[in-house]
This record gives structure tokens, C-alpha cells and sequence, in this order.
């Protein structure tokens, strides 16, 4: 049995809000007791917490782990081992600022997930889609207007797939499952990164997101869907799709349509701030760069009108190139309109649920897995203690200490 006791801490209940002082003993992979006084058991490491603040480990659920460039058009011309490369950086830099799992929206496969999985790359667990659905000409086809001809082999480096028609997007969704996708990426209205679509336009008929809702659900998987208006986020919700990616730019009508169909909203605020102040230099082509503003502005809105309607929201970045170490910033915008506890249960509890991991993450249960984050400073009271990296004292990923001070 391997053992690890985190002694002395400060323990938050995210559901509760409130901390318990104690100790969290760890064993093959688990929480396996809470309490005063716990006894270690032989051999087990033991690390005095002296009053730090222990919350689950954080959940990130829009990341795109194979986007090592802004310049997503670039991407399917990048040998496979060379952008895998690169997303093996990418996830131990996210590992190392308290993300223990994290939900790709496009771009890994399941040889990434296989590979963290196996110890063979250091970084957060990985919910995978394989390649994002796209219609031609939506926010998954990068391609510029004088280009014809498309590769979606499984191997290219790209983000997304193109398929049109009923029959075209069910077998391209049953691909994806057979290759083990956790769920199903679909672009349901234009985007700031693609060439040739327009921000407020929606994507795919109707028939063509059912069919892609039925297969998922045939699967018992679900299907996410990146749209931003609410026209778009409307046609999606009721086409069965369960969860919605930015919305930036909904509105009061989408709210009671959330809650009818029971389903999630995952802001990125922080890459619109990002592309803006530096996504030319990480590669984000001149024509994207200007389309930015159109969603940078209605974020916060978005954001508060769901928070007050009793959405669900689950936490997201979405970041691309150089920008991924901006991840924790997220926690700071957010807070311009919610409290620091919403926030972390978004990226804690709420995204456990929408990763259909409840209990198992997000948590600090008893049987729950020991992935778990050490801060210096009380994040209920200044929400700067995740947004800002160097608070984290320890990063604890399946019982052990993978990252941070005595690793």
C-alpha cells in the first residue's frame, strides 16, 4: 500500500463553503479517512500542511491540450509526434498549477489519454473528444477561402473534422466514440479563431445536431457544443445538446432553457483577454484578432445572467499557444461577478458532475480519488490565492505529490 497523510490542514467542503481542520490520509489512489490525530500507517509519507487550505483538485473543463500555436489553420500540417510534443509540456504546465483534470474540446485523442494514464506524461487526467464536428465552413474548418481540399485523418494535428449531411455527421460521431471519445464535440455557430464564418451565424441543421445528440446518447456519452449567441445556444439546447461552450453572448431567453433541459454552460472569459493583449504574438491571424471584440465585452454579462438564473456552470479557458499559462486568471475575472465559492465549485464539484465523475472528483470525500491542491492563504477570503500559481504549496494527483514544495 502506498500512504501519504497530509497532516494540519485547513479542509474545504465545497459543497458547505465551510473548512474543517484536520488531517487527510491518502492510500492506493483514494482518500481513505479525514480527522484529528490520524494514525499513519507504516511506511506512509507524511507532510505537516501547518494550517494550509486543502481543496479538490481543480478541474479545467475546455482546454485544447494540443494547441501549442493560436494559429489553429496551422496545426494539420504539424507531424503527430511533434504537436504531441508539445502537448506533453502543455499538460505537466497545467499539472503544475493545480489542475488534476482537465476536459479536452478538441484536439487529443486517446493516445494522450492513454499516455498520462500510463505515467508516460506528467499531467492532469484527460476527458477526451477527439476532433471537434464541423460543417464546412464552421468554426472547425480551418481552412482559408482558396483551399479545396481537407485531411481528417485521425492523425493530423488539427482540431476539428468536417461533415455534412445526417448520414455524414452519425458516422463521423460514431468514429469518435470508437476511438473512445468521453464525449462529442460539435461547433454549432461561428467562432473567433476560423477563416471564413461569421461570429453570430449558427451551424448545422437541426436534423444533423439531433442526429449527433442520438449517437452520443446511443453511447451514453454527451454531446458539447461551441456557440456563442443565443439564437445558436437556443438551437442547440433544444436539439438535446448538454453542454454549451462560451456563450458569451446569450441572453435571459437562454436561461430558463438551461434549466428545462438540464444542461451546462462553460465560460472562457479568459481567452478573449487573452487573444486580445496577445494572441497575435502566439500566432492568432490578423482576421481573428479583429473578430475578438465582438464576444470580449459580453462575457461578464453572459456570466452574471446565468449565475442569477441558476444555471450550471462549469469552469473553462480554452487558452491556445503561449496563452495557457494565463489558466488560473479565469478564477480572477469571474470573480468581477460571482463569489470565490461559486467559482472554485465550477472548477471543482460542478465540473465533476458534467465530467459525469461525481463523487469520484472535485471532492474531498471519503473514496473519492486523492487528487487534491495545498494553498498558502484562504481562497474563500481573496480568490488571488488560485489565480496566481506560486500560492500552491503541494499538488497531489492519485496519492501522490506530483508537483509543488517536497515532491
Amino acid at each position: 500500500m502506498t500512504a501519504l497523510l497530509l497532516r494540519s490542514g485547513k479542509l474545504l467542503d465545497v459543497e458547505t463553503g465551510e473548512y474543517a481542520e484536520g488531517d487527510l490520509l491518502c492510500a492506493d489512489g483514494r482518500i481513505v479517512e479525514t480527522g484529528t490525530g490520524l494514525t499513519a500507517p507504516e511506511g506512509a509519507r507524511i507532510v505537516d500542511l501547518a494550517g494550509a487550505a486543502v481543496l479538490p483538485g481543480l478541474i479545467d473543463a475546455h482546454v485544447h491540450v494540443t494547441a501549442a500555436t493560436a494559429d489553429l489553420g496551422a496545426l494539420p500540417s504539424w507531424s503527430p509526434s511533434y504537436a504531441a510534443a508539445h502537448a506533453g509540456r502543455i499538460m505537466g504546465q497545467m499539472l503544475d498549477r493545480g489542475f488534476t483534470t482537465v476536459r479536452d474540446a478538441s484536439g487529443a485523442d486517446f493516445g494522450l489519454a492513454d499516455a498520462q494514464a500510463e505515467g508516460l506524461i506528467r499531467g492532469p487526467r484527460l476527458a477526451f473528444c477527439g476532433k471537434a464536428l464541423s460543417q464546412t465552413g464552421g468554426h472547425g474548418d480551418s481552412r482559408p477561402r482558396g483551399t479545396r481540399l481537407h485531411d481528417g485523418h485521425q492523425c493530423c494535428a488539427g482540431l476539428g473534422r468536417i461533415a455534412d449531411g445526417v448520414d455524414a455527421v452519425r458516422a463521423a460521431a460514431r468514429d469518435e466514440l470508437r476511438k473512445g471519445a468521453h464525449h462529442i464535440k460539435v461547433m454549432a455557430g461561428g467562432g473567433v479563431a476560423s477563416p471564413t464564418d461569421r461570429i453570430d451565424s449558427t451551424q448545422y441543421s437541426m436534423d444533423e445536431l439531433r442526429a449527433i445528440v442520438e449517437e452520443a446518447d446511443a453511447a451514453n456519452r454527451y454531446v458539447a457544443a461551441h456557440a456563442y449567441t443565443a439564437r445558436s445556444v437556443s438551437r442547440a439546447l433544444r436539439a438535446g445538446i448538454r453542454s454549451i461552450e462560451h456563450g458569451n453572448l446569450i441572453d435571459e431567453s437562454n436561461v430558463p432553457e438551461f434549466l428545462e433541459h438540464d444542461a451546462f454552460l462553460v465560460p472562457t472569459l479568459v481567452t478573449y483577454w487573452a487573444l486580445k493583449t496577445e494572441g497575435r504574438e502566439f500566432g492568432l491571424p490578423e482576421d481573428s484578432w479583429r473578430k475578438v471584440d465582438d464576444v470580449l465585452g459580453a462575457g461578464l454579462a453572459a456570466l452574471e445572467a446565468a449565475h442569477r438564473g441558476g444555471v450550471k456552470i462549469a469552469y473553462g479557458s480554452d487558452l491556445l499557444g503561449g496563452m495557457h499559462r494565463h489558466q488560473n486568471e479565469e478564477f480572477r475575472i469571474r470573480c468581477q461577478v460571482q463569489q470565490p465559492l461559486d467559482v472554485i465549485r465550477a472548477a471543482t464539484s460542478t465540473a465533476a458532475d458534467l465530467l459525469g465523475m461525481t463523487g469520484e472528483i472535485g471532492t474531498l470525500r471519503v473514496g473519492a480519488l486523492a487528487d487534491l491542491v495545498v494553498v498558502d492563504g484562504d481562497p474563500l477570503a481573496d480568490i488571488a490565492v488560485l489565480a496566481g500559481p506560486e500560492h500552491l504549496r503541494h499538488v497531489v494527483q492519485g496519492g501522490h505529490l506530483v508537483s509543488g514544495a517536497e515532491r
